[in-house]
């Protein structure tokens, strides 16, 4: 395991800097982004303010004869796969890439079966249980006594939420831990955002 995972929990109570934005058109860049990169979603919402980050929302990318596709675990809609330009298009400037494994840093990466891992969770509900777990973890009270959950075992069985699907795929399919000090069931975009297994490379807008 590289040297710079760094401990989460380190760097949870302040808001981290985001990267800076690089707004490219999506149809210019399209060819540069490759299987299992990090699909970042900034929106405000209370996940992203809670985590302090910026990012709400976690998929994956996915060639697919020809076609680039997001593959997510989204509210009201659970585990899909839909075109990212169609994406692009609904959320503009709102789409950040993140190249996973970067410089290849971690050589037993399998990109392909990252996602194939992410593919098979078409269908699978939506954790909503997970995502109130999350939010409740984060109340004062409650962050002062529930420490850091590092066990990835925990958990996993029930209905993911986006950033734990974007996880599991990453260990479980990929062969790498992105966050390896914490659970997948409490990851959250924002921690995925800080990993330097994924690094920023641009912003979609049509």
């Amino acid at each position: 395991m590289p040297a710079d995972f760094a401990r989460p929990g380190t760097n949870r109570g302040i808001a981290m800097p985001s990267p800076r934005r690089r707004s490219v058109v999506y149809r210019e860049v399209r060819h540069r982004i490759r299987d299992g990169d990090l699909l970042l979603f900034r929106r405000r919402a209370w996940i992203a303010a809670l985590g302090r980050g910026v990012h709400s929302h976690a998929a994956k990318a996915a060639w697919w004869d020809g076609d680039l596709f997001c593959l997510e675990v989204r509210a009201w809609h659970g585990g899909r796969a839909v075109t990212l330009s169609s994406q692009v298009r609904r959320y503009p400037g709102q789409i950040d890439v993140f190249e996973v494994n970067p410089e290849d840093r971690w050589p037993q990466y399998d990109r392909r079966g990252a996602v194939r891992y992410m593919r098979r969770l078409a269908g699978c509900d939506y954790g909503y249980g997970r995502l109130a777990l999350v939010g409740l973890r984060h109340l004062p009270v409650v962050r002062m006594f529930a420490g850091i959950e590092s066990d990835d075992r925990l958990g996993n069985r029930r209905p993911p939420i986006c950033s734990q699907a974007c996880a599991l795929a990453d260990r479980l399919g990929g062969g790498v831990d992105p966050v390896p000090f914490l659970a997948d069931r409490v990851t959250e975009p924002a921690d995925l955002a800080r990993s330097p297994f994924y690094r920023y490379q641009f912003t979609l807008v049509p």
